[in-house]
């Protein structure tokens, strides 16, 4: 429907910037609209874009980004506390290693770091997921979480608390490759990276989140013990999750008619991922 928000905010200085809301969850319920939000990078925001997060209510940032990447586009935001959950990035370091060492640079040896960096964020930065819970746990407001392309380690980010939340995986997938529908990626640096090699960086693959999901249930057991075990999350917690951030289907955004959030939502989702 027309008079229903987008799911992707038509932002200026932030083109990954989405709502997760209208997804369905458990018991048939969807997520709220408004309340959960994942991005790219907010340094480059317009006076323009930081009215429409205004609007919003946003009250909460967490940041993903490594510290050198945080320092090289720093933001304020009026209302907004900014919580710094670092995940330093490896994949360009390990690439500008290899040619230092003359190593020539490939898709296959890119896809490989890439895969590598999603089984790491989940044996690896488990403590930083932990946080991200903790936060929305405690959130009463809208809250976004970030890293640098809005991609990986958001990426991987979103899935957890769609996944906790009952979201089927399907949809949790369809969700993380849109990405690649709306993500405007930056102009080519100096770093001598082949362009070929930086489409792959730039973009995002089902097999990445795969390999993620994979170690979930290989070197944890399943997505219940790993949220449990290695996050923290009590049944308790994932009770008071799904109520804070979950919905009947006859709560609904203010002026569209019951059920049709999820229907609408779905909709822009599928026409974007065309």
């Amino acid at each position: 429907m027309t008079d229903h928000p987008d799911r992707v905010l038509p932002l200026q200085g932030a083109t990954n910037f989405r709502d997760l809301g209208g997804y369905r969850g458990h018991g048939g319920r969807s997520v709220r609209w408004r309340r959960l939000f994942r991005s790219d990078h907010l340094g480059g925001l317009t006076t323009r874009d930081k009215s429409v997060l205004a609007e919003l209510g946003l009250a909460r940032a967490l940041d993903f980004r490594g510290r050198a990447e945080s320092a090289a586009a720093p933001y304020e935001l009026p209302g907004v506390t900014q919580h710094s959950l670092a995940i330093e990035p490896t994949v360009v370091q390990s690439l500008q290693r290899l040619m230092a060492a003359g190593e020539p640079l490939s898709v296959p040896i890119v896809s490989r770091l890439m895969t590598d960096l999603y089984r790491s964020l989940v044996n690896d930065q488990a403590h930083r997921f932990a946080e991200l819970f903790e936060h929305l746990l405690q959130a009463e407001t809208p809250v976004v979480f970030h890293c640098t392309a809005g991609k990986d380690r958001t990426g991987f980010a979103a899935a957890l608390v769609l996944l906790a939340l009952g979201v089927p995986r399907g949809v949790v997938m369809q969700d993380y490759l849109l990405t690649n529908a709306v993500y405007e990626e930056p102009p080519p640096g100096r770093h001598g990276i082949p362009a070929e090699v930086m489409a792959v960086l730039w973009r995002v693959q089902q097999g990445f989140l795969d390999a993620a999901l994979q170690a979930v249930e290989a070197d944890h057991g399943g997505l219940g013990r790993y949220l449990h075990r290695r996050l923290g999350l009590s049944e308790a917690a994932l009770e008071a999750l799904a109520s804070k951030y979950l919905v009947e289907p006859e709560h609904h955004w203010p002026g569209v008619a019951p059920g049709a959030a999820v229907a609408s939502g779905e909709a822009a989702l599928s026409s974007h991922a065309r």
